[in-house]
């Protein structure tokens, strides 16, 4: 059946965490300036030609994946699209599995593949391009990915296995990339990596994240820059003084902490114990009273008894975080923790363990959010909805955190930061008026 699609218009699809998010960003712009149109997350028949980029980690996400890769392999069957590729971390675990069992894909890619997708697609990779991106984001934030891989050997985790060893970005690269994104408009700056704390050791043999963050925040209409997922074992001091030093690095660190019981965290070869953790938060929390900490935690890692789970449940309580992410435990082939214990927890179990967690949480983030009825804090303004507009503070980062309900008689623009006065507290949310 001949496809009615337009050729010259191609559907990328992205699965997954912000890091893959930029690798799309990227990936658009050199089929942009090859004089083609790129449409995001599409369900529509309009392309001849879909890119799935996916995502690997755990099980729901693979299956998810899959899912999709299926969802358009129907499309090609009914003739609304000519041609599919797929990209990301799924097709560089699994790439020959997938050609075995999915064969209608006309060809796999696996991560940091950019170059042969924009080639194999029979256009010309621009090595003058690098750094440019065509965002799928909002045009005022955007994520700036400082590195790719990971050194860590967490137990249960497969990144290694799919992205490889760590790389930094070299400094001056990522300080360029951020000054075009500014160009663009962007006001506020995401970064990301697997694990920022490592940043710098592979390429300068030192932790150079406090020097990155200091030429990032001297760059003019950077207003905010914001720091997402910080490894906490080896975390570089040195980044407090430098966030103190500018208003423009939100008081924000995203610090994975993923269990307290240092039997789990052993098992989990996190390399930090349960003292050290508590330490460590105190000297953030006393060298920047005003920071909003935000973690992960996962319950039903191998060995995580009643006791254990009880140890955590207390750990929430006494550190009371601003923002809180909880996973369930999920066996991935050949990491460790799947080749040494039994995946034993009754998933029922883990789920129950994670709701618990949820529900102590969000009695937290109420009682906190409360204290901030009556005050004045500076937001962005990220979209209307509904009559209102949705914001954000220095304490929320987007598409997972909190969100400030905004009603305003003058018509505010998304992208701008506005005075607002909170007028009412949500679990979650907060609202304000302006």
């Amino acid at each position: 059946m001949k496809t009615k699609a337009n050729d010259r218009l191609i559907n990328i699809v992205t699965l997954g965490c912000s890091k893959n998010l930029v690798d799309t960003e990227k990936l658009m712009r050199q089929l942009d300036a090859n004089g083609l149109r790129i449409i995001h997350n599409d369900n529509s028949s309009q392309a001849s030609t879909v890119i799935i980029n996916t995502c690997g980690f755990i099980k729901d996400a693979k299956q998810e994946s899959i899912d999709t890769i299926l969802q358009f392999i129907k499309a090609k069957e009914r003739g609304d699209i000519r041609y599919l590729y797929v990209m990301g971390c799924l097709s560089q675990r699994y790439k020959e599995d997938l050609k075995k069992e999915i064969s209608e894909v006309d060809q796999y890619f696996g991560t940091n593949s950019i170059q042969e997708v924009v080639r194999a697609l029979g256009y010309s990779y621009r090595e003058n391009l690098i750094g440019e991106r065509l965002l799928t984001t909002p045009s005022h934030y955007a994520y700036l990915k400082i590195s790719e891989g990971c050194d860590r050997r967490c137990s249960f985790c497969a990144i290694p296995m799919i992205r490889g060893k760590y790389q930094s970005y070299p400094i001056e690269n990522l300080v360029e990339e951020a000054k075009i994104l500014i160009r663009q408009g962007v006001r506020e700056i995401i970064l990301i990596a697997q694990d920022l704390s490592y940043y710098g050791m592979d390429l300068y043999r030192e932790q150079k994240l406090p020097d990155l963050l200091t030429q990032l925040a001297e760059i003019k209409n950077l207003e905010w820059i914001r720091l997402h997922y910080a490894f906490p074992a080896g975390f570089p001091m040195k980044v407090l003084q430098v966030m103190k030093q500018y208003k423009n690095i939100c008081n924000y660190l995203d610090i994975p902490f993923q269990h307290i019981s240092d039997v789990v965290l052993k098992n989990m070869c996190r390399g930090i114990n349960q003292e050290q953790t508590y330490a460590l938060i105190n000297t953030l929390r006393n060298l920047l009273p005003d920071l909003t900490l935000r973690t992960s935690l996962m319950v039903g890692h191998p060995g995580e008894d009643s006791q254990q789970f009880d140890e955590l449940v207390k750990f929430v309580k006494e550190v009371r975080f601003d923002r809180l992410g909880i996973f369930t435990y999920s066996e991935e082939e050949d990491t460790f923790s799947a080749l040494t214990f039994s995946d034993s927890i009754p998933e029922k179990l883990k789920k129950q363990r994670a709701k618990q967690i949820m529900t102590l949480q969000q009695d937290i983030s109420h009682e906190l959010n409360q204290k901030k009825v009556g005050t004045k804090m500076n937001v962005i303004i990220d979209r209307s909805e509904n009559g209102c507009y949705i914001g954000r503070t220095e304490g929320d980062s987007p598409d997972i955190d909190n969100e400030v309900i905004i009603r305003s008689k003058q018509n505010l623009t998304p992208g701008k930061f506005y005075t607002a006065s909170i007028t009412e507290a949500h679990d979650y949310d907060l609202e304000a008026v302006i």
